[in-house]
């Protein structure tokens, strides 16, 4: 299962993170995967990917940062994937969707 995974950095302190992360990695445990990341712009957020099939190795990582980091665990599904599983709704009335 995916994860989009919102950190606000306490304090607004991404340098703190960033030297960790260059001290001792990730720190993800077996099983739970990195995909990707972005920070904003001003540095206050970072956005990542994460694949799981256990919610347990989130919490397991989010413990590891959770001096510096909030988060939020967000499931998501790849935007294909939703778009296959609506297809046999597109052509029905609005309205009609729970039929």
């Amino acid at each position: 299962m995916l994860f989009m995974v919102i950190e606000r950095f306490k304090d607004r302190d991404a340098l703190a993170v960033y030297r960790r992360f260059r001290e001792r990695g990730r720190m993800t445990p077996d099983g739970l995967t990195f995909v990707e990341s972005w920070v904003e712009a001003n540095c206050d957020r970072c956005f990542q990917i994460m694949e799981c099939d256990d919610v347990r190795l989130l919490q397991v990582w989010a413990a590891h940062w959770r001096d510096l980091v909030e988060f939020e665990f967000v499931p998501v599904a790849p935007g294909k994937a939703t778009a296959e599983a609506l297809m046999p709704f597109l052509d029905q009335p609005l309205g009609d969707e729970g039929t």
